[in-house]
């Protein structure tokens, strides 16, 4: 390996490493039963954080996870805001008014302001919902 390629080498190896921290940064912690507000039974909402958004639409971002016990069910809920939801753990039947589908860990659905959407953890462990709730400018 010459001298050339050791800088490159070491510069492609820098680049990379936000993006390994960004990764191990967004999973999800393991919750306990009282974790967060119960929003239905088995299914709590916990305050991840919230930040400034920089897309002209949105004043600030809001992020929450979901937990849902094993078999938990979150009936049909009118969404307040856009949203992008991730599956950090679990697998999920998503119902919304004109389809239905299958999640498991690591996918990704959005939601849109006014639409309905209700979620199941089909799975035998604690499923979780990261979502980014995009609050309006």
């Amino acid at each position: 390996m010459n001298r050339r390629s050791a800088i490159a080498l070491g510069l492609t190896a820098a680049a990379a490493t936000p993006l390994f921290v960004l990764t191990a940064h967004a999973k999800t912690k393991k919750y306990g039963p009282k974790d967060g507000k119960e929003i239905a039974p088995g299914v709590r909402v916990v305050e991840v954080g919230t930040g400034n958004a920089d897309i002209p639409a949105y004043k600030s971002i809001s992020i929450v996870d979901v937990v849902f016990q094993p078999g938990a069910h979150a009936p049909q809920t009118v969404m307040d805001n856009d949203m992008v939801c991730t599956i950090t753990a679990g697998a999920f039947t998503i119902k919304k008014a004109d389809k239905e589908f299958k999640l498991k860990e690591g996918d990704m659905y959005t939601c849109a302001k006014g639409k309905t959407d209700e979620a199941t953890n089909t799975s035998k462990v604690v499923g979780i919902h990261r979502i980014a709730v995009l609050i309006p400018a």
